[in-house]
């Protein structure tokens, strides 16, 4: 029998951290505990019917039975434009500007690998999204984290990133609305990026996911919106929480066509691109009529404000969100993000995630997902009542 060795790059990984909140979920329950699960953003509202319809009828067709292209069909490139044109008053050239992604995590994923070389810096903020850091890993680059602050509204402070980083700088993620802070952007510090991403000649790349999860009608913007955007970055984006597709492995990368070029041959080299029957349901998703979505965004502002309010009047410390489906709580005194977390999944019944899992800058908080029907978050509210 073989020995078999990991690669140091895997040996290296830490463990990921939804994987591990699965674990901790499955052992809650085998032990019989009637779990409440607050922790991981997979959308309970079912896939609207017109896309689960046009899904039903493409996959019948059997010119999509064959490889796909691998750069995404034109026609869904061409739905992708029209989305932006018409949500963000942004344009693109669907040949070059626009990338199909089998979700946005595997774009996000594979950047590093089309511009970073061993020892070049990733600018990364903390806390954040643990696929950042580790696709920085695996193209042999160094990941340098910028600290979002309560203070300063959960943004980086640019200004404080040293000289002599920002010039081995060749990549910096950026991601609003924000998780898991739900903290939102300003055109201003799109601005103050662009102008950083001249000086220093830094890719930009805007995880724009949570996008369309914003309340009291106060749309975020695009990064692509602000002058001079796509001459410095892209904007990846994900079909998942919009369209409360999570399982159907679709989204896009928008923007600099240089960029996305690059994307697209590590893409070329390692996928074989999105089967075209989820692509053509797709193109349906992305016209779906404002009403669905103002329907989802309603239910899921519902389920904030009864947590808000909720977690509020426990004395917790936290902020409404503006957009998103998570809320950023602080800890209680006495307790860190782990053992905060462990205290409530044993003595409640309650799973959220650490904050300390999206970086060190995330320790003292904890993530909430508003991911399960109102009657559950307010019977989660009420289990936490009577442990604190």
């Amino acid at each position: 029998m073989i020995s078999v060795q990991l690669s140091d790059r895997v040996k290296n990984l830490p463990p990921y951290l939804f994987a591990a909140i699965d674990k901790m979920k499955q052992e809650a329950i085998a032990k019989g505990v009637d779990l409440i699960d607050l922790s991981i953003g997979d959308p309970d509202i079912p896939t609207p019917k017109h896309i689960v319809d046009a899904m039903k009828r493409a996959v019948e067709n059997p010119a999509h039975h064959s490889y796909p292209s691998y750069e995404g069909m034109l026609s869904y490139r061409e739905a992708v434009a029209g989305w932006y044109r018409r949500r963000f008053n942004v344009t693109l050239d669907p040949k070059n500007e626009v990338l199909s992604l089998i979700g946005s995590k595997e774009g996000i994923g594979h950047i590093p690998l089309a511009f970073v070389d061993p020892g070049d810096i990733v600018l990364i903020p903390s806390p954040g999204y643990p696929v950042y850091p580790v696709g920085t890993m695996f193209a042999g680059g160094e990941s340098y984290f910028m600290p979002l602050r309560e203070e300063n509204d959960f943004l980086p402070d640019l200004k404080a990133i040293p000289d002599a980083v920002l010039k081995k700088a060749k990549l910096m993620f950026i991601n609003y609305p924000n998780n898991p802070t739900s903290a939102i952007a300003s055109g201003d510090f799109y601005r103050e990026v662009i102008q950083l991403a001249n000086r220093y000649n830094i890719i930009i790349c805007h995880d724009a996911a949570y996008s369309e999860i914003y309340y009291d009608n106060d749309k975020p913007k695009s990064f692509l919106e602000i002058e001079g955007a796509k001459d410095v970055g892209i904007e990846f984006h994900s079909l998942s929480k919009t369209y409360n597709m999570t399982g159907w492995r679709i989204g896009f990368a928008a923007g600099n066509k240089d960029v996305i070029a690059g994307l697209g041959k590590i893409k070329t080299n390692l996928d074989s691109g999105v089967f075209q029957a989820i692509q053509e349901a797709s193109i349906i998703a992305l016209k779906t009529d404002e009403s669905i979505l103002s329907e989802i965004r309603k239910t899921y502002q519902e389920r904030r404000d009864l947590l808000y309010n909720g977690l509020k009047n426990l004395g917790l410390s936290l902020s409404k969100p503006k957009a998103t489906f998570y809320m950023w709580v602080k800890v209680p005194s006495g307790f860190d993000s782990s053992r905060f977390v462990a205290h409530l999944l044993e003595n409640a019944g309650v799973l959220i995630t650490p904050g300390n899992g999206f970086g060190s800058s995330g320790e003292g908080y904890v993530r909430f997902a508003l991911t399960l029907p109102a009657e559950k978050i307010k019977e989660a509210v009420e289990r936490i009542r009577k442990i604190l």
